[in-house]
């Protein structure tokens, strides 16, 4: 899969990031965090430009998820229970990502870019819950931002070691969703408790 990316990258530069990442957010199965941190690697190399590369990546992640919306919204589930399994999108996968969009939905627009085999999903259950689009894109593309930004911020900082994040994704991505589940019933917990508060 390594050779795919450099090759990518090679022929086709930032272009090849943007359609390699509109894929990847769809639901190709393309390895997006080690891409990220390719790029920054290539950065480090000075081959790319930082700032073009981050704007590439936020272009090409935006864009894919703004088409699973928009497939969702015009498709519905009926769709992602047909040609899901195809592309490694499983019914245990949706539910289980339709359940956490109905008590964290725009929170998990904004970090399930980081969580593996949910990025995929959020922007198709979002359209499919009719989420207003305008709401969406306010979170979806803040995420995509910042998803970005950490991995090849991430590359361009470890230069030769940047294909450790793959390691480090693979071993504690169960960490990350953890703290992040955690980070959201904190956030909801003190945000109705200032509610209740101003009742008072």
């Amino acid at each position: 899969m390594q050779n795919h990316i450099v090759y990518l990258l090679e022929h086709y530069g930032y272009f090849g990031i943007i359609f390699a990442l509109i894929g990847g957010i769809v639901g190709l199965p393309l390895p997006d965090e080690v891409l990220l941190t390719y790029i920054g690697y290539n950065v480090f190399q000075g081959k790319l430009s930082y700032i073009i590369s981050i704007v590439s990546a936020f272009i090409g992640a935006s864009a894919g998820i703004s088409l699973s919306y928009y497939i969702g919204y015009r498709f519905g589930l009926p769709l992602i229970e047909k040609f899901g399994p195809k592309i490694h999108i499983t019914v245990q996968k949706m539910n289980r990502t339709m359940k956490l969009f109905r008590k964290y939905g725009p929170f998990l627009l904004l970090f399930g870019y980081f969580i593996p085999g949910v990025r995929h999903l959020t922007a198709y259950i979002g359209a499919v819950n009719r989420f207003p689009f305008k709401k969406f894109a306010v979170y979806a593309y803040t995420g995509a931002f910042i998803w970005s930004f950490t991995f090849i911020t991430l590359g361009r900082i470890l230069g030769e070691n940047w294909h450790t994040v793959e390691r480090y994704m693979s071993t504690y991505s169960i960490y990350l969703i953890t703290f992040l589940a955690l980070s959201l019933i904190i956030y909801f917990f003190g945000k109705r408790r200032n509610r209740l508060s101003k009742r008072v």
